[in-house]
């Protein structure tokens, strides 16, 4: 399977990804960009200073100067990019996958991604075509630490934030470099975190805060220490999922809605982006704040762009990427964070009773099914339920009035996946297994 994924460039090392790869990638991001100056940071995997080093080596190769940011998170280098004048920037990374993976996520000018429809496959052919011939005179390579601005960024969107407790797993992953040190600059908060040591080897728990089981260990900080509310962080910090004073997971459909009260409040009328895996209470509230509910495919780089076009001021997927127009219309885990603390103290209650009264519908979360022929099943969906309204947008969606479900093949790997909400359990339950007589058994089962 190729590297050169949807929204990254994401392998195995050093089989699929090595220093060589590395270096054709760099030389390659620069040709198609024309780059003359690119921000590049890296994460804390074991193998990141080496890659990092490499695909420096080739954007400088064609005369591209770069400015090293050194081990940071990927939102930090989105900041980076969209304040430094630049052509555009990468971070490598491999976001929440296992420690034996390496990445890399591009952008160009503004932070705005690079998705295999506008770029990387187009690099893709220039790495393998070996065309890359080196430039006349080498670029520069030039260290700046952005630490200091980014925090202050960062911790300036917390407004009056009432004293509270909170827990935080960082996983062993980027959150712990920066996220700290932001917490630590608004008054009130108790923080409690869990594995803050960056460790790319990740000795406690993937860093993946989807897995459920991998909230364990917040489930029980929490308890322990009676906080309001629980934050795990991904490997590259740009996502972030939330658990109530009860243990229980807030999904970021929910979150979303949350947020967006605030985001309204302040920007009346602007449009909300969400994925179209999301529950229906989320359009329904967004309609009922006077907002406007745009609804998009999964993927950063749809959404990011689809914010631009449609005058978004924010949204999220249900992936835990929120999305943020005031911080260059990116993604960040602790902006998250830090926004849904704003609107709990604005409110004066907790998460667990702003999540509750949303939790008006009955979803089944995303199912995974391994199925060869993802054409022929997707067409079975819909002709199966013909008398539904039928779209398009992401793999197939029936909606009813009073139940929808969509069917979408991953990017990624030989799966669909499923989710359907109903307006009751019950209802929820026979649709399901209407779904489940076409599809199968449920790959996680």
């Amino acid at each position: 399977m190729s590297i050169f994924k949807a929204y990254d460039i994401r392998g195995t090392y050093p089989d699929q990804i090595n220093a060589q790869t590395a270096f054709r990638i760099g030389a390659a991001m620069v040709r198609f960009l024309s780059a003359k100056r690119l921000v590049v940071g890296r994460d804390m995997r074991t193998m990141a200073p080496e890659i990092q080093d490499a695909v420096i080596d080739g954007m400088m190769s064609q005369g591209c100067d770069v400015v090293d940011i050194g081990l940071t998170s990927t939102p930090m280098v989105y900041y980076g990019i969209g304040k430094i004048e630049c052509d555009g920037g990468m971070v490598v990374t491999a976001s929440h996958n296992p420690k034996q993976y390496i990445g890399f996520k591009l952008c160009r000018a503004e932070a705005r991604p690079l998705s295999g429809d506008t770029g990387i496959k187009d690099i893709e052919a220039m790495v393998l075509s070996g065309d890359l011939e080196p430039a006349a005179t080498k670029g520069k390579r030039e260290h700046v630490n952005l630490m200091e601005d980014w925090c202050a960024h960062i911790a300036g969107f917390a407004r009056d934030i009432k004293p509270l407790t909170v827990c935080v797993d960082y996983a062993n992953g980027m959150g712990a470099n920066e996220s700290p040190e932001i917490f630590g600059r608004i008054p009130g908060l108790q923080v409690h975190s869990l594995y803050e040591e960056l460790d790319g080897t990740f000795p406690n728990h993937e860093a993946n805060p989807l897995k459920e089981s991998n909230l364990n260990d917040l489930r029980g900080l929490v308890k322990k220490h009676g906080a309001t509310i629980g934050l795990a962080f991904d490997g590259d910090a740009d996502r972030c999922a939330f658990v109530d004073e009860d243990g229980r997971t807030v999904h970021a459909d929910l979150i979303t809605v949350i947020l967006a009260r605030g985001m309204l409040e302040r920007h009346p009328g602007k449009g909300i982006i969400y994925d179209l895996r999301s529950s229906k209470v989320l359009p329904e509230e967004i309609e009922r704040l006077g907002g406007r509910p745009v609804r998009e495919r999964v993927g950063h780089s749809f959404m990011k762009e689809t914010m631009r076009k449609t005058d978004c001021i924010g949204g999220g997927e249900l992936s835990g990427h929120f999305y943020f127009a005031e911080n260059y219309f990116t993604d960040c885990g602790v902006l998250a964070a830090i926004e849904v603390l704003n609107q709990l103290s604005a409110e004066g209650r907790t998460l667990k009773h702003a999540a509750d009264e949303l939790r008006k519908y009955y979803g089944t979360g995303e199912v995974n099914f391994k199925v060869e022929d993802k054409d022929g099943k997707m067409k079975e969906i819909e002709t199966h339920f013909a008398d539904g309204e039928i779209d398009h947008l992401d793999g197939v969606t029936v909606t009813y009035a009073d139940w929808w479900v969509n069917v979408r093949p991953s990017n990624t790997e030989p799966f669909l996946r499923m989710c359907l909400e109903a307006n009751t359990p019950e209802l929820m339950e026979a649709k399901r297994a209407d779904v489940y007589s076409i599809l199968g058994t449920p790959a996680d089962h």
